[in-house]
């Protein structure tokens, strides 16, 4: 996979008040809109490193490129005032898109976002990260807290439970596991650790071996709060 280099934040433009971590709105020296999240902004967590969450915004990326899901902004390290963290495409959001009703009703256009989440075990996929552009394109945003190597899986995505993946899922699950065999695992390795890259392969062998969307867990709250 081809990766551009990391562009340069020159200019801050404005702040996401709502975000749990320092989210800007940033411009790169190139002038491309971006949403830029540097180390220094992020919130401690018990059980995720610090001055990793970059790294898994960028994964990410790279995971849903790898597998052909293609629902994340690009999404590269960075640097900017205010140190080295990740830069995302800015994606100017259709205001009138509601994400209940597909959400609610399991839509289709949803699997490649609920596979997605499986694969990286997003801890917190609310209902305010799909997004929707001019065109029509969704997106899905804010993935700092994924690759964990313990069961972390939060998500609204919930309705899907237990439903057959469809073939072009299936798909990209196969597409991920050749990508984790060469370049992905060892990225994953260089910037998280190997526990992380041997439990996302498990997740992506797990998931072809019986290619249905799991069931809530049990044994923690299955859905982010707030959902939103």
């Amino acid at each position: 996979m081809k990766i551009r280099p990391a562009p340069v934040v020159t200019e801050i433009i404005g702040r996401f008040r709502n975000a749990s971590n320092a989210t800007l709105l940033a411009r790169t020296e190139e002038g491309e809109m971006v949403v830029y999240k540097p180390e220094r902004g992020e919130r401690p967590l018990w059980d995720f490193t610090p001055g990793t969450l970059a790294a898994r915004e960028v994964l990410t990326f790279q995971t849903s490129q790898a597998a052909g899901l293609e629902v994340v902004p690009e999404t590269l390290f960075a640097e900017g005032p205010f140190g080295p963290g990740s830069a995302q495409r800015f994606v100017e959001a259709d205001p009138e898109f509601d994400a209940a009703g597909p959400i609610n009703d399991a839509d289709p256009s949803l699997w490649p976002v609920a596979v997605l989440d499986v694969l990286v075990n997003n801890a917190d996929r609310k209902a305010g990260h799909f997004l929707k552009d001019a065109e029509g394109r969704l997106w899905c945003i804010d993935h700092g807290v994924t690759f964990h190597s313990e069961a972390k899986l939060r998500t609204v995505l919930w309705n899907f439970a237990g439903r057959p993946l469809p073939e072009e899922m299936v798909g990209a699950a196969e597409r991920l596991r050749e990508a984790l065999r060469g370049w992905l695992y060892a990225e994953v390795m260089r910037l998280l650790g190997k526990p992380e890259a041997d439990a996302l392969t498990g997740r992506v062998e797990g998931l072809l071996d019986n290619p249905v969307h799991p069931p809530p867990p049990e044994d923690r709250p299955p859905i982010p709060w707030p959902v939103w």
